[in-house]
């Protein structure tokens, strides 16, 4: 960041009166511009006893399969956020929509949440970000060609969970080591 958003003036990196991290301040006015962690938010459709998932068009890893989810909006709950991700990446109208997971994700300032519903009908097609979509097995999952290293945890823990026949709710957090390795610890 280089200039504040709320009079343009240039902004320093410096720790605030009473605050024990580095924030961009304005010289001119002031501000505090508070940097947190983005929402993902998505959903796991399920139809008998195959997952719906979509071949990504768009950066980042456009070509890699992955399930609906993006970015929450504001004014709308988590819930709302990843049910709008299925319908504008695969059409989908999701229902009996329950949560499955939340990782923390700090190397990418994000937190990311993760439905399991049933797909209506049984009915998707490609939306604007989405080059296909496939209902896909267990055993068919094309896991070398999947974008995200939390969709992959998140469909273990599902399929996991189907086999037991009993779905809990997963709490982790994936973190890159210096190595850049990732690290993938389940809290519950």
């Amino acid at each position: 960041m280089n200039f504040c958003s709320l009079c343009g003036e240039k902004v320093a990196q410096l720790i605030p009166e009473g605050d024990n991290r580095l924030r961009y301040v304005c010289n001119s006015c002031g501000e505090i511009h508070y940097q947190n962690p983005k929402i993902v938010t998505g959903c796991i459709p399920e139809w008998e006893n195959n997952i719906l998932l979509c071949r990504r068009a768009i950066e980042p890893q456009s070509g890699l399969w992955t399930l609906p989810a993006g970015f929450m909006e504001n004014q709308e709950s988590n819930l709302e956020g990843a049910a709008r991700e299925a319908q504008e990446e695969a059409n989908a109208d999701m229902r009996d929509m329950k949560l499955f997971s939340m990782f923390s994700i700090p190397h990418r300032n994000q937190i990311y949440t993760m439905y399991r519903g049933v797909l209506h009908e049984g009915k998707a097609s490609a939306g604007e970000e989405t080059l296909e979509v496939a209902m896909v097995s267990e055993e068919d999952m094309p896991w070398q060609e999947m974008a995200f290293p939390v969709v992959v945890e998140n469909l273990k823990l599902y399929f996991e969970d189907r086999r037991k026949g009993e779905f809990g709710t997963h709490y982790g957090e994936i973190v890159r080591q210096n190595d850049g390795e990732l690290i993938v610890t389940m809290i519950g």
